[in-house]
């Protein structure tokens, strides 16, 4: 999984649970810019992962409410399935190293 698609699920899973998320919100939530929050928003739009809709709040100010489209909760999930490989690889990997540093203490505890 490349770093762009990581940083797309996880916005994916922010405006899935937080629809009405500002950019300003969303890019704090990131730890980004708003500038590249909004290049990431636009991308996911482009994909059609999600749109933006938009209503009147009562100070006739304009509010945007982001929404997963089928095809964004499609990418999701497809993402969340490779991430968790990827991480289960990790920790198989982890367990092989721990256990093998593991085994080199224990000769070395039986030498000294």
């Amino acid at each position: 999984m490349t770093p762009a698609e990581q940083v797309h699920l996880r916005i994916l899973r922010i405006v899935e649970e937080e629809p009405q998320i500002s950019q300003r919100q969303l890019a704090e939530r990131l730890g980004a810019s708003l500038g590249k929050t909004n290049y990431l928003l636009k991308a996911l739009l482009e994909k059609g992962y999600i749109k933006a809709g938009s209503f009147l709040r009562a100070e006739d100010k304009l509010k945007y409410a982001y929404l997963l489209t089928p095809e964004g909760i499609r990418a999701r999930l497809r993402l969340t399935r490779d991430y968790l490989a990827r991480k289960e690889e990790e920790y198989v990997a982890m367990k092989v190293e721990i256990e093998g540093m593991r085994a080199e203490l224990a000769a070395q505890d039986d030498q000294g």
